[in-house]
């Protein structure tokens, strides 16, 4: 029989430690080797029970997840920690942090820190908890880490007069991205190497909780050349500015003047969807004006978009799995022959800037 993945919780509320042991131990794959109370209490079960995954509370007495997390990668770099945080503002900029230092992805909790309906989610908490897992012996989170820490902008829109910046912001072209699991830490390794003279709109579809996607689109305009906003109805696509896709919502375009909707249809899966965006930016401005980019993620979202795409004579990229923290959007796309090329997540913002300057 193969060995079950050992898994140590990390919660101050005993309710929640209860609840997610009763969620993980529904797997036979899985085994919950012990329980911790608080960051340090952590750290100490780390060194005494060897789990492979860490469930990994943010707000806690003694020490916080954030700090717990840092003091065990440093002796377990390869140490797969998953973030299970609160829908709250604070917790979502304290989730993206974690992530940027090296968490391995997160959950959010429900209904607030003490969640007792955490079951809806579940099934997530026990796919997350196995992707971590086949990610320790598939790549180094810290190698990407260590990447993105290496991405300084050398000029934020912010320190730009508004008199000195372009006033041609007639749209060229647009980009669209879709990412899911693992994509806020590829994100930070992709955009904040545009420029911010990039004659294309961005548009980014994160599948994401809604509450988290205003605190991440202002993250990402801090640290990204180009400026970065949550996308609003009536909001009109311009060259080198980027549209983050507002959870709980579809982005689609209205006619050719690049004016955003945000409608609560279709249903789909994911809202939003990377495949609704996609082919409605396809059918609003052609595929020669399109380059679509498709990162990690579970399961095939934005996939079928790419290969019309692709066929309609538009540019596309798809993640290769040497850095996808998990390769199933990609592949899915590479699959079905919507991947005009393939490359690793620190090589594709250079891709992107060749195919907007490509006639």
């Amino acid at each position: 029989m193969q060995d079950r993945i050992k898994v140590l919780i990390v919660d101050d509320s005993a309710l929640m430690r209860r609840a997610l042991k009763e969620i993980i131990m529904t797997d036979s794959s899985l085994e919950v080797v012990g329980t911790a109370r608080d960051g340090q209490d952590a750290i100490e079960k780390v060194h005494e029970l060897n789990p492979d995954v860490i469930t990994m509370d943010i707000n806690m007495p003694v020490m916080d997840g954030l700090t717990s997390m840092q003091y065990i990668q440093s002796d377990y770099p390869q140490m797969p920690v998953l973030m299970v945080s609160s829908l709250t503002e604070e917790g979502a900029m304290t989730t993206f942090e974690a992530l940027e230092l090296g968490a391995f992805d997160y959950v959010a909790k429900p209904s607030g820190t003490v969640s007792s309906n955490i079951h809806i989610v579940g099934r997530e908490i026990i796919e997350k908890i196995k992707l971590a897992y086949k990610s320790v012996n598939k790549k180094s989170i810290r190698d990407r880490v260590q990447r993105r820490s290496s991405v300084t902008p050398t000029k934020r829109y912010a320190d730009v007069k508004k008199s000195e910046y372009r006033k041609d912001t007639k749209l060229s072209k647009v980009v669209v991205i879709g990412i899911s699991t693992g994509g806020p830490g590829t994100l930070m390794e992709v955009l904040p190497l545009l420029p911010e003279d990039l004659k294309a709109a961005v548009i980014i579809i994160q599948h994401m909780p809604p509450s988290f996607t205003s605190s991440f689109a202002k993250r990402l305009d801090g640290a990204c050349r180009i400026p970065i906003k949550e996308a609003e109805p009536g909001d009109v696509l311009q060259n080198g500015r980027g549209y983050l896709a507002p959870g709980g919502y579809q982005l689609v375009i209205r006619g050719d003047g690049g004016t955003l909707r945000l409608p609560s249809t279709p249903k789909t899966i994911f809202m939003p969807s990377v495949n609704v965006t996609m082919e409605s930016v396809l059918e609003s401005y052609g595929g020669k004006n399109v380059i679509g980019v498709l990162m990690t993620g579970m399961g095939d979202d934005g996939a079928d978009a790419m290969v019309k795409i692709r066929r309609a004579g538009g540019f596309t990229i798809a993640e290769d799995e040497s850095t996808a923290v998990v390769f199933g959007m990609p592949r899915e796309a590479i699959e079905r022959g919507g991947a005009e090329i393939v490359l690793p997540s620190y090589k594709i913002a250079d891709a992107i800037i060749k195919a907007v300057k490509r006639a």
